[in-house]
Parts: C-alpha cells; sequence; structure tokens
C-alpha cells in the first residue's frame, strides 16, 4: 500500500507536467542522421551501380579440332619408326613399319597433324588395336592455338560469348611475363563426359582431371594476337620471349558480366 500510495501522489502532483519531454539525445540524432545518409546511399548504389566477378577454370591449350590417339590395324613387330615427335605429317603418311606374318607393312597417320606422343618404338611387338601415338589435328604449325576451359556445369550459363579471359600459362612464370589474354568464342551447350573429353584430347588422364567435379561444360577461348615474341597478346608488356606450346595446362579467369546489386534480391 505504501508503494501504491507514492504511485498516485505523483500522478496527482503537477509539478512536472510543464517540463519538455526530451526523446534523443543530440549524439543519438547525429547517429540516426548518419545511419540514414548512409541507408540512402547503399539504396541509391544497388539500384545504380555494378559489381563484376571473376571465374577461375582450368583447361588446357591444344588446337580447334583437338587430337586423336593413332591405333595400329597390324600386330607383329616394329621395324622402324619414320617419324619423331613435334614432326607435322600430312595424311596418308606412314609412321611405322611392322612385320607381320604377310610381310613388312607400314601404319598410317588417319588425318594431317602434328605428332606430339610417339608409343610405339623399334623391337616393340604391338597387337591390333594397340596404341601407337597421339597426333594433334591441326593442317600447318603456324595456324593459332587455342584454349579450352572446363567449367562447372551449373556455371556455363553465366559465361557470355565475348567475355574477356585472363590465361595463366603453367610455363610461363606469371610474376614476369604476366598473362594470356583472350575472350570467349563459344560455350558449349550441354556439359560433357569423361570419354568425351578423353576423346577431344586423346588423353584418359586429363579428362579425368576436368572431370573431377561432375560433367563440365567447354568453353572455347581465342587468343588474342599479337606481335610479341609469341605471336598473342599478354597483361605485360611483351609477354615471354618465347613460343608457347600446345598441351599446355592453364587456369583461365573468365570475366562475367556486371551485375547490379538490386539484381540479386530480385526473383
Amino acid at each position: 500500500m505504501q508503494f501504491r500510495q507514492k504511485a498516485l501522489s505523483k500522478l496527482q502532483s503537477p509539478e512536472e507536467l510543464d517540463l519538455p519531454v526530451r526523446f534523443a539525445h543530440p549524439q543519438g540524432r547525429l547517429v540516426l542522421a548518419v545511419t540514414v545518409v548512409l541507408m540512402a546511399a547503399a539504396c541509391f548504389w544497388a539500384v545504380t551501380g555494378t559489381v563484376s566477378s571473376k571465374l577461375s577454370v582450368p583447361g588446357i591449350l591444344t588446337r580447334p579440332e583437338g587430337s586423336y590417339v593413332l591405333q595400329t590395324p597390324l600386330s607383329g613387330q616394329v621395324t622402324a619408326v619414320l617419324a619423331s615427335e613435334g614432326q607435322q605429317l600430312p595424311a596418308g603418311a606412314p609412321l611405322l613399319n611392322v612385320r607381320t606374318e604377310q610381310g613388312e607393312r607400314p601404319v598410317r597417320v588417319v588425318t594431317a597433324g602434328r605428332l606430339t606422343t610417339l608409343v610405339a618404338k623399334v623391337g616393340s611387338v604391338v597387337a591390333t588395336g594397340a596404341d601407337v601415338a597421339t597426333v594433334e589435328r591441326v593442317k600447318a604449325p603456324q595456324d593459332p592455338l587455342v584454349a579450352v576451359l572446363y567449367v562447372p556445369g551449373d556455371s556455363g550459363p553465366a559465361i557470355p560469348v565475348g567475355a574477356p579471359v585472363d590465361l595463366g600459362v603453367q610455363s610461363v612464370p606469371q610474376q614476369r611475363f604476366g598473362m594470356l589474354r583472350g575472350r570467349v568464342k563459344a560455350v558449349g551447350r550441354a556439359p560433357q563426359t569423361q570419354a568425351q573429353i578423353s576423346g577431344f584430347l586423346a588423353d584418359a588422364g586429363l579428362a579425368e582431371q576436368f572431370s573431377r567435379q561432375g560433367s563440365p561444360v567447354a568453353v572455347l577461348v581465342q587468343l588474342d594476337p599479337s606481335s610479341t615474341p609469341s605471336g598473342y597478346r599478354w597483361t605485360s608488356e611483351d609477354g615471354p620471349p618465347y613460343a608457347v606450346e600446345s598441351r599446355t595446362p592453364v587456369t583461365g579467369s573468365v570475366h562475367l558480366s556486371a551485375q547490379r546489386p538490386v539484381d540479386w534480391l530480385l526473383p
């Protein structure tokens, strides 16, 4: 009863009814004003500003037509090797001589290309269908290289044709010579199986490596030509003082389209 009586007495007393009520201290009003300004600026940036992003993916330098594994249609002992690795061969050129029951016969390349790997050696015995070489499909050694990047399937649709790409080349010191430059020429319509990748690159090991995260989408990158020693444009002035080779691993940094932050909130 004592506390209730004191409360009633305070309510009945008109002594403090004419005092102003302070809703906020000056410091509080300053904080509120700053918060409102920051929120307005954030909303303005979300509507008018843009954010750029990059997608880093593995790939390889190669020729647009890829490579193939040459298999011998003959069985017998290899008596002669008629070409060396790195040599450009026309279609139908003899690669090996094999001694068979019907006599010595040649094993020929199927299409024109550069001999990248030679498995068969003089004196080795080969069976019909055995792998004897890897040939890169290219008509002339000066034909330009391309980069093929293997992008996770769910990221493929986000890559626009024409997007700039910076390529870190495994054989080129990046801190000294920079990165190779190019642009997206084509994006695969569907994810590729490990067998499809192996068929294009003629390398089961690379196919397994590029498929570790699932079936990827192949992205074809056209390299920017230039008068540098390598023949291509780099992020440095001249790039390396030597040519880059086909079948060199690369890491591609794809510049994706700029987006407004407000788009992330829209369905």
